[in-house]
């Protein structure tokens, strides 16, 4: 199905949805987690409908009963079946579980490609045929993805962010970005596709269109505005409060003009209810996080971590910072922040504060009991309260709860994983470590670490456990050849690798890698996207 009219204009807005109301209880979370409590109290089968399951960006599914650490293994584990795409899957795979398909229920995974398709699968693998696929280009007319040829890579650059569901409204919600190519340019737009049959709600996509006042370094009469030629959706979306939020930065390697931006479009009619732009009178600042979405708290608020550019938050730049940003009564600004001292002498080599995402702790009894941690290029651990996120003091960063300096001396890309008081990173060129967190505080060395190196850019690590029993923490490596090896390990000690898929590489074999993916696991499955394909892997 072609979505995109054949020329390329503001579209008209159309039907209304349902409403919805709240961060932690949002649909767009999956129903299996409650991360503040470690318990599954929901009903199962569980969804994943956004990035890493939880607005919290923990990476848990606390409702998987199917794989345990005694059955994950070679001889009774390994790839059941694959679905072949039409690009690169950046985006992490979605499930929805009971979704009523040509008036019969369905349990379906979603998956989005850099070639601007979207296709809903059987889940448990009944048949290799898609319920639907829908392109969200026009080529008949000259609407295709983005060549990656014209940004100086060798991927498209189409659909590159996971899209976030919301059952209630039954729609996903994704960015896909075009080249109109009877006249070279560019364009994005946002879509919300009905979840049975991929067509648009509101009748046509919107068109990322978005500028703020400013006297940054492409500002022209006063303003600065998005460019979707330079401008990259790398940042997975997220649904808070009836608003739907996508995020940018370059689309590669820096490549100027640029700036982090952060839209918000409203659920129901896609109108743009929030703006914001992290170096309005400066450059870069690139919001990117290796894929990962805003995390969120309860009260609505979001966190992002920017990359490497201008900052000088009295001038409204915030390069090289964790931002909270809040949206109320019309407005959506910049709340409370935390930069690192030494932000410039990172600036210049090119590392990045933002190279992974902010995850949000369960409240805590300590002095600080809200919390969230990231870590960036330089391979520091930050610990931030979420509260007083501390800003910036130019000797130190003694303002902030912890940091824990060179705990990954290569660097990170990713966002850590949490479960039951662990957490899981995997830094480049690196093992998978664990750190235990308790009383508000980090353990400054890992309590258990693994023995794999993983290649760049290490990985995202993701949990699947029953409650407080049974997990499992599951990693993509990206080899240097450029293989995928999906591996597991017992989250209560990731020393012991239960399985992974080169034990048995002629009936397991992964693919070829996509940077930055995270495996999804759900209902006893686990889902990898790859170069042109979907690998599903369970027990035999």
């Amino acid at each position: 199905m072609n979505r995109l009219p054949s020329q390329i204009v503001p579209p008209l807005l159309g039907v209304l949805l349902l409403a919805l109301s709240g961060c932690g209880t949002n649909p767009a979370s999956s129903i299996a987690n409650n991360p503040a409590t470690g318990t599954n109290a929901n009903s199962k089968p569980a969804d994943v409908l956004t990035w890493r399951n939880d607005p919290s960006r923990t990476g848990q599914n606390l409702n998987e009963t199917v794989l345990t650490p005694s059955n994950v293994n070679v001889s009774t584990f390994g790839k059941k079946f694959t679905f072949t795409v039409d690009g690169y899957v950046y985006g992490q795979p979605l499930v929805v579980t009971n979704q009523s398909i040509s008036g019969a229920k369905h349990n379906v995974v979603y998956v989005v490609t850099a070639n601007d398709s979207v296709y809903a699968f059987d889940a448990d693998g009944a048949s290799a045929t898609p319920y639907w696929q829908d392109s969200l280009m026009d080529a008949a007319n000259g609407i295709t993805a983005v060549p990656g040829a014209n940004l100086g890579t060798g991927d498209q650059w189409g659909i590159t962010a996971t899209p976030v569901i919301d059952r209630t409204r039954n729609a996903m919600y994704v960015v896909s970005r075009v080249m109109n190519t009877n006249d070279g340019s560019y364009h994005q737009y946002i879509h919300a596709l009905d979840l049975g049959t991929g067509s648009e709600h509101t009748g046509q996509p919107v068109e990322v269109i978005a500028c703020v006042p400013g006297t940054g370094y492409d500002a022209s009469n006063g303003q600065v505005c998005f460019n979707p030629w330079r401008e990259n959706n790398r940042v997975s979306l997220a649904l808070v409060n009836n608003v739907v939020y996508a995020g940018w930065a370059s689309v590669n390697d820096d490549v100027d003009p640029y700036h982090g931006w952060v839209l918000g479009y409203d659920a129901d009619t896609l109108n743009l209810v929030a703006t914001f732009n992290s170096t309005p009178n400066g450059s870069e600042g690139g919001f990117w996080m290796a894929g990962a979405a805003p995390a969120c708290d309860s009260n609505g608020n979001l966190y992002l971590v920017s990359g490497n550019g201008t900052f000088d938050a009295s001038a409204s730049n915030y390069g090289q910072s964790a931002v909270r940003l809040t949206y109320a009564n019309g407005t959506f600004t910049p709340t409370d922040s935390f930069t690192p001292f030494n932000w410039a002498a990172l600036d210049v080599p090119d590392l990045d504060v933002g190279s992974g995402g902010a995850l949000l702790l369960p409240d805590n009894t300590s002095s600080h009991p809200h919390q969230l941690t990231f870590s960036g290029k330089e391979g520091n651990i930050f610990l931030v309260d979420r509260d007083n996120m501390g800003k910036f003091q130019s000797i130190s960063d003694s303002q902030i709860v912890q940091e824990i300096a060179g705990a990954f001396p290569n660097g990170i890309f990713s966002t850590p994983a949490y479960w039951n008081g662990n957490l899981y990173y995997v830094g480049n060129g690196d093992v998978i470590k664990q750190y235990a967190w308790t009383n508000g505080l980090i353990r400054s060395t890992p309590v258990a670490a693994g023995i794999s190196q993983y290649s760049f850019p290490g990985a995202t690590p993701a949990i699947s456990a029953n409650g407080t029993a049974n997990a499992i923490v599951w990693t993509m490596e990206r080899t240097s050849a450029n293989q995928s090896i999906l591996h597991a390990y017992d989250a209560t000690n990731v020393a012991d690798e239960l399985y992974n898929s080169v034990q048995n590489a002629d009936r397991d074999d992964a693919g070829l890698a996509v940077k930055f993916t995270v495996p999804t696991i759900a209902n006893g499955k686990v889902y990898i996207g790859t170069i042109y394909k979907l690998e599903v892997y369970g027990l035999l």
